[in-house]
């Protein structure tokens, strides 16, 4: 059922000082009577101290303060009500369980949010841009959700909707007076009208590799050659020793991977084994599984040891092989007897570090900085294959055009765009898509 009474723990649970108990639902008031006395549905969005009672044996489980939101005007669109208890493990274990009792049950993940979707107080890109919020681990991955939870994106996509259809409303003239060659709307109009739209559908993809990157974190493989400061530079950057490191060349076996907040955004760096030719089968495995990652890195930084030769052969045939984009950066420049030609660091002194965490984060998501905050980003794969479905439909209505095609046959084009991002902002979704999308979803939530 999607509005029988269901009740979750919204918070984390464990020790605390408090926990948040939510119950939604039709009938969720009547469940609630049973458990709180008193109970005042009478005054909405205000706290009240009261007793939370087992509804069979009235015994005492907890004190509480226990607000109301009566539908619509809740998070669901259903009657709600948050009763905050106190903390830990067994406290609000049991008060969910006489809320259980009472005649409430547990929430799937995503239920509610799902709930606010299906009632419309979210459309889906809302209701993702919560699970990101509440996943966010970086300030640039913070902002753009709540940017996307203020309908940034929705009310795009709105907008290109509308072009859509004010577009095949310019076509229906040519369906209506189909004896007239150039027809009440000149062509030179409609095809403005579609290089409009066009570009700016083009424009929204052309964010998705770098926000489906914001999402997810930036893979950041650090490479070079052994005993190239590697290691060392890994842990700058992650802020604490995590790499082992040693001045004898090869002490990196196996790659090793952590989260790292730079510059405000997520990456995930990866320090991996010094690139040569080795005979120890270690330190073979070790190589074999950096080139492994390098192969899927989104960014590569290449150390060079401000000691040795600045622009080996062997080192240019790496740099030129890779497929990622690669940023050179000079390591141990306070061992050197002159500036390095480029990006130069010292893990020692700390020169430098700061200079390569912003030149990293341009590397990687230089397409959003210059957008800023006020642009909408594509930032999940389902975004990006519903917008590439309606740039197609886009491009096949032109074709059409030029191919001359019966006006009502070329209309469906524009009908099929606008069925693509009515499936993106939710509009009509199957229970399938609805499922995948809640499934990562907090129960709580």
């Amino acid at each position: 059922m999607l509005s029988d009474p269901i009740v979750a723990l919204a918070t984390p649970p464990g020790r605390s000082a408090l926990a948040v108990i939510r119950l939604s639902g039709v009938g969720a008031f009547a469940v609630t009577r049973r458990c709180l006395r008193p109970f005042h549905p009478d005054r909405p969005r205000a706290a009240w101290r009261a007793q939370l009672l087992h509804p069979a044996s009235g015994e005492l489980i907890d004190e509480v303060l226990a607000a109301c939101f009566p539908a619509p005007r809740s998070y669901t669109g259903h009657d709600l009500v948050e009763i905050s208890t106190h903390g830990g493990l067994l406290v609000p274990a049991e008060a969910v369980a006489a809320l259980v009792a009472a005649g409430a049950r547990l929430a799937r993940p995503g239920e509610f949010t799902r709930r606010a979707v299906l009632n419309g107080k979210l459309d889906l890109l809302q209701a993702e841009a919560t699970a990101d919020l509440i996943d966010a681990g970086s300030p640039a991955q913070r902002r753009r959700a709540l940017q996307q939870l203020d309908r940034g994106l929705s009310g795009r996509l709105a907008a290109l909707r509308a072009e859509l259809l004010e577009l095949e409303a310019l076509i229906a003239y040519d369906i209506d007076f189909p004896e007239e060659d150039e027809g009440p709307v000149s062509p030179a109009r409609v095809t403005a009208a579609w290089r409009a739209v066009r570009e700016r559908i083009a424009g929204l993809v052309a964010t998705a590799p770098e926000g489906e990157r914001l999402r997810e974190g930036a893979l950041l493989v650090i490479a070079g050659r052994p005993n190239a400061g590697k290691s060392s530079l890994f842990n700058a950057l992650l802020g604490r020793e995590r790499a082992i490191v040693t001045e004898v060349p090869g002490t990196t076996r196996d790659a090793i991977e952590a989260y790292a907040v730079i510059a405000g955004f997520p990456f995930r760096l990866v320090d991996t084994a010094g690139l040569r030719d080795s005979d120890d089968r270690v330190e073979k495995i070790g190589i074999e599984v950096a080139r492994q990652y390098l192969g899927a890195a989104d960014l590569v930084l290449f150390c060079r040891d401000a000691g040795s030769e600045m622009r080996d052969a062997e080192s240019e045939r790496f740099v030129a092989a890779c497929h990622a984009p690669v940023v050179e950066v000079v390591t141990k420049v306070d061992l050197a007897a002159r500036s390095p030609d480029g990006l130069g660091v010292s893990v020692v002194t700390g020169d430098g570090i700061e200079a390569l965490r912003a030149r990293l984060a341009e590397a990687a998501f230089g397409r959003l900085l210059a957008l800023g905050d006020v642009e909408p980003v594509v930032t999940r794969a389902r975004h990006r294959a519903a917008l590439e479905r309606a740039l197609a439909e886009v491009d096949a209505f032109h074709v059409a055009r030029v191919q001359h095609v019966d006006a009502a046959a070329t209309a469906t084009h524009l009908r099929a765009a606008v069925g693509a991002l009515d499936d993106l902002i939710g509009a009509v979704t199957p229970e399938d898509v609805l499922d995948r999308v809640f499934a990562s979803f907090c129960v709580g939530k």
